[in-house]
């Protein structure tokens, strides 16, 4: 478990790229978070910005090991939501930023062992991550996510588990409501302690998870298999190969009007017409080497590529697809991607111990997008969840190009001051091979230019108590998809579309109180330019910019352990986004709240928690309502939502046990799990289930 006292060992991260220095006075060896594509150690209390971190062995407590959203609900400022969809990845949202996704993550910046599960327009998912081998995840807020470049309004770094000695297999299982089970094998070890030429670390972990949904047709399996091996070249330098894959396949329920979702959530009336499906396979590969050029100064180069395929079929009834500019009802693309980031980091003195870091990053991505109709012709009816002719035929390029740099000062023992600046560059170029009578042609290119800095002032009250103020600049263009259509079914790229620019300060303060940190923000984000949905009709959706908008609010939290094994864990979030301008085209939507974020969230959990034996934990979280609309006309009623699970664990020799069981949704309250933003027949909801049980197992061996 997490214990968070200067006695203990400081917290593993990984962060990419550049984002907050380390403090030259590393008291207590903790130190702020490290600039480097290696493994570092980071103190929540001393970095000068909102960051937490979750462990990889919290994940894992009495847990699925299936979704995000069954261990992220602690975090502040943080909005995950289970779609009960995974045919459309997980809801979620950073203070605000990736709300209006329909599908995946939009607007925040996440990566899984250094490689970015976010392409260069900012468009990502989280599909690849195997939590039965995380070894932790960090979630940064605030102006310094600024510094990760386009649509950065948030940033999760993913760090699975390095291998280490003993080697060790564990073998784990759980079964769960609506036909739910997981496998899981994962193999540790190392030759050697790391230190020297020829020391070997491997971390293999593979899972497959099956359900058979909590909604009619909304049944899934996915096959994913993450891989680690380090190599010590010398005494000065590793390297570091980082394998991923994914296979999915799954039923999509899609949304119900909220007529639908009273009369019965489990329903889906027009997914078996359609048999609206989705079918994903990602396979990626990274190489990182890390060098240590002097007791000064660190290299670090990190390459990656990757594949994705992905074929949906969607709902969209014949009437849309005879206008001949429509692009069909079935999506099938393949997107290869790849990148390079390279950093130097310099320590050094002048007049007062300071770093430098200074980097470059390149990303790229191609993508073969078709259409399809989703029908073929039975005589004169048409017969739905077949691919049938070709709509659309086009090839999309993206890139970025952005150097960094950024430094920090130690101006006295209780005085810090960090700073960065990132030049953001994002070009598209979209190549047109389907042009028809009626079908003009879309190509087009476009191209985006940012700079954003971010800066801190840090100041150490006393050795357990920091309170800091951060301000900084974050800019997101629009992605691929926003950009490839114009409203009045115009032609050609809709260069109309502009980036949207935010520019945020933040306030906080963060004390350790005994084994355990309380931690506080008040934060203010204005936003011109926000990117929403324009117009939505039979499947073809397109964007504008809504002016201005703000976001502003507090986060709260507090993770404590005391009386030996007793845990508890606190957050709380207000959260007021609204509009400051007009944004709706036939109604007054200036002040009207954002559509897709709650305005108050609330966490709290307690647990026994000693090492071996019987174990019991509780949580209760709380959701305020949440608009589905620009208009708000629409809405997720508030809910609040008690879970429990115990378990036993022991060992044997060199035998290790864990059995568990848990209940979710303990009073069986009905509620939406997420809404689909600006939805435009009205089927914003998403509806979660019930009270739902599950129980698990986990046995791990290791050879002494």
């Amino acid at each position: 478990m997490t214990i968070l006292s200067a006695t203990k060992a400081s917290l593993p991260v990984l962060l990419l790229p550049a984002v907050l220095s380390p403090s030259a006075n590393a008291a207590d060896n903790e130190q702020t978070m490290i600039v480097s594509a290696a493994p570092q150690a980071v103190s929540e209390l001393d970095s000068p910005a909102a960051v937490s971190v979750v462990q990889g062995d919290d994940i894992r407590q009495a847990a699925p090991r299936v979704n995000l959203s069954e261990s992220l609900n602690s975090v502040p400022g943080l909005q995950v939501q289970n779609r009960q969809n995974y045919a459309q990845d997980l809801q979620l949202s950073i203070r605000g930023f990736g709300s209006r996704s329909t599908y995946g993550l939009r607007g925040i910046r996440l990566y899984v062992d250094g490689i970015p599960a976010t392409m260069p327009d900012g468009q990502g998912q989280t599909s690849n991550i195997d939590l039965n081998s995380v070894e932790s995840i960090d979630v940064l807020r605030g102006p310094f996510s600024a510094l990760y470049g386009n649509a950065s309004g948030g940033v999760m770094n993913v760090t699975t588990q390095t291998g280490r000695q003993p080697t060790t297999i564990e073998a784990s299982s759980y079964y769960g409501s609506d036909a739910s089970w997981r496998y899981g094998l994962k193999a540790t070890g190392a030759v050697g302690d790391g230190t020297h030429a020829g020391d070997v670390d491997y971390t293999v972990s593979s899972t497959r998870f099956v359900t058979g949904g909590y909604r009619d047709h909304s049944g899934a399996r996915k096959n994913l298999a993450n891989a680690k091996l380090g190599v010590r070249i010398d005494d000065v330098s590793k390297l570091s190969l980082i394998f991923n894959s994914v296979d999915i396949k799954a039923n999509d329920a899609g949304g119900l009007t909220k007529e639908e979702w009273q009369d019965n959530p489990r329903q889906s009336p027009r997914a078996d017409q359609y048999n609206t499906r989705k079918t994903i396979k990602q396979t990626q590969a990274g190489l990182r080497y890390e060098r240590q050029m002097s007791h000064q100064d660190d290299l670090s180069i990190m390459m990656y590529a990757g594949e994705r395929e992905t074929t949906q079929y969607q709902s969209i009834p014949l009437a849309p697809q005879l206008n001949p500019a429509h692009s069909g009802g079935v999506i099938d693309l393949a997107r290869h991607y790849q990148g390079i980031d390279t950093r130097w980091t310099h320590r050094g003195e002048l007049g007062v111990p300071v770093t430098f870091t200074s980097g470059l990053n390149y990303e790229n991505m191609s993508e073969d997008r078709k259409g399809y109709e989703n029908y073929v012709m039975d005589d004169s009816t048409p017969v739905y969840g077949e691919k049938g002719n070709l709509r659309r035929n086009e090839r999309n390029l993206m890139w970025n190009l952005d150097p960094y740099v950024q430094t920090a000062w130690q101006l006295t023992d209780k005085l810090s001051f960090d700073a960065g600046v990132r030049y953001s560059s994002v070009w598209f170029d979209s190549n047109d091979h389907y042009v028809t009578a009626g079908n003009g042609d879309d190509s087009g290119e476009a191209s985006y230019h940012k700079w954003l800095p971010a800066a801190s002032l840090k100041y150490a009250l006393t050795d357990a108590w920091n309170v800091y103020a951060a301000t900084g600049r974050g800019f997101e263009t629009p992605t691929i998809n926003e950009l490839s259509y114009r409203p009045g079914n115009q032609s050609g790229l809709n260069f109309a579309l502009k980036p949207s620019t935010n520019e945020t300060v933040e306030i906080g303060s963060k004390t350790r109180i005994g084994n355990g940190l309380l931690t506080a923000a008040l934060f203010r984000t204005d936003t011109d330019n926000e990117i929403v949905t324009d117009t939505s009709s039979g499947g073809r959706t397109t964007y504008k910019n809504a002016g201005k908008t703000r976001r502003q609010g507090a986060e709260l939290s507090l993770d404590q352990q005391f009386a030996g094994n007793w845990r508890t864990k606190v957050s709380w979030t207000y959260l007021d986004a609204i509009y400051r301008s007009e944004v709706c085209s036939d109604s007054d939507c200036n002040g009207n709240r954002i559509p897709g974020i709650a305005r108050n969230m609330g966490y709290a959990s307690l647990g026994w928690l000693p090492d071996q034996g019987w174990y019991a934990g509780a949580d209760v979280r709380y959701m305020s309502d949440i608009m589905a609309d620009d208009e708000n006309s629409a809405k997720a009623p508030s809910y609040t939502v008690t879970g429990i699970n115990t378990g036993y664990k022991f060992n044997y020799g060199n035998w290790m046990m864990d059995v568990f069981g848990r209940i979710d949704n303990l009073f069986d309250r009905e509620y939406v799990g997420s809404v689909i933003v600006n939805e435009s027949n009205g089927r914003y909801y998403e509806p979660a289930p019930g009270r739902n049980y599950g129980v698990g197992m986990s046995i791990a061996y290791q050879f002494e």
